[in-house]
């Protein structure tokens, strides 16, 4: 099976502007690609999680990827898929984030001469005299026909600023410059993206004539990528400071029973045999599917090492192997603390506020009991295990 079979196969590829000269550049390793990226944060999320694994495939079949880091655009703020107006980030957390970005990228991509590129959008973005871009690329564009884009009119009724209403423009220019000085021939982006990218492909076509060569593709469940990035916690990250390995472990752990197959056939790089024979997996065998999802994917993201470990520590509190030294722990510089502060320091509750009311509702164990004091004194010597109704467990213990 060839790459683009492939990405059909696994779900991956949901639109495409032309799908017979897409497949041909694909499978022939002759396409030059790029997937941008907002420095919304100093730490790439789950949600970006398929964008980096699409691009991985796409050059392990000779194909070049182009990582476009939106120093530029993040002066902006994409309004896609947001009811407000994000807040405005200086420069110099824009290029932080841009840095924090590419050191983990790099787990996923390989850069170098003749391998992949990054590129940040400022470069270019920041030097454009905004006459000449009004003349040049804003007569290019129907104000009429962007209303239409899902990614206005879903702001329309809450208030659309003039600021973000250049967004489409800007990224539109991008693929036009990354066009015209990296010879990059097709785009790629979630679903919600589609109008923007489309965007870019008539800007080529209507400067450079009918012969230009671009291509957009958006992929399947983007957008439900993007809530892969939340949790009631609050955002999964990739950089293991944010989120531990074994936190992101046991995220990919816990995914419904209808999600995993479809996690495993898009995320993971499990050949398409091996994964089509889990499709009677049922009961226990779902559990089992899940710990291959998890494991496979904190393998990608942060190496073999962590990944067994965490696979070790989420058997020795799921599955009662007794085996804690790999469970994630909470330390402590005393021989005892009280319950409250315990779950707030192991980040079980934001508060203790919080924490009261989770004990109160029954929700907390120590040592495998109830706990039903919230004046209740965690003995630390030797360690103590606290669990958060079934699923957040950690290891208390004196440093």
């Amino acid at each position: 099976m060839q790459i683009y079979e492939e990405l059909k196969a696994r779900g991956l590829i949901a639109q495409v502007t032309d799908e017979n000269e897409i497949r041909e550049l694909i499978n022939n390793g002759k396409a030059t690609f790029y997937i941008g990226f907002d420095p919304t944060a100093d730490s790439l999320h789950v949600g970006h999680f398929m964008a980096l694994c699409l691009m991985k495939r796409l050059q392990m079949a000779g194909n070049r990827p182009v990582v476009l880091i939106g120093g530029g655009t993040g002066y902006i703020g994409d309004p896609s898929g947001r009811t407000d107006m994000r807040s405005m980030m200086t420069p110099e957390t824009i290029q932080h984030n841009c840095e924090s970005f590419k050191k983990q990228m790099e787990r996923f991509i390989e850069f170098g001469e003749g391998k992949a590129i990054m590129v940040n959008n400022a470069d270019w973005l920041l030097n454009l005299n905004y006459i000449d871009l009004l003349r040049e690329v804003g007569a290019c564009f129907s104000v009429n026909n962007m209303l239409r884009a899902e990614c206005y009119k879903q702001r329309m009724e809450k208030g659309l600023s003039f600021l973000e209403f250049n967004y489409m423009i800007m990224q539109s220019y991008d693929f036009y410059y990354l066009y015209q000085h990296y010879g990059c021939n097709m785009q790629f982006g979630g679903d919600d993206q589609w109008s923007n990218m489309l965007g870019g492909t008539e800007l080529i076509r209507r400067k450079l004539g009918k012969d230009a060569y671009a291509m957009t593709i958006t992929l399947l469940l983007n957008s439900e990528g993007k809530k892969m990035g939340k949790t009631q916690k609050g955002a999964v990250w990739l950089d293991p400071n944010k989120t531990s390995p074994y936190e992101f472990f046991q995220y990919w752990r816990n995914v419904g029973d209808a999600d995993v197959l479809k996690c495993i056939r898009m995320l993971t790089f499990l050949p398409l045999e091996e994964i089509d024979k889990m499709e009677s997996w049922q009961g226990s065998e779902l559990n089992r599917a899940k710990e291959i999802l998890a494991y496979e994917l904190t393998k990608l993201v942060h190496g073999e090492e962590e990944a067994t470990k965490a696979l070790e520590a989420a058997r020795a509190v799921f599955g009662g192997s007794g085996n804690d030294e790999n469970m994630p722990t909470c330390e402590f510089d005393c021989d005892a603390v009280p319950i409250l502060d315990a779950m707030v320091c192991a980040k079980l509750a934001p508060s203790k506020a919080e924490a009261k009311r989770l004990i109160q509702q029954g929700g907390v164990t120590l040592n495998d009991e109830k706990v039903t004091d919230i004046n209740t004194v965690v003995n630390l010597c030797p360690c103590a295990v606290l669990k958060k109704g079934k699923k957040q467990i950690i290891k208390l213990a004196k440093k």
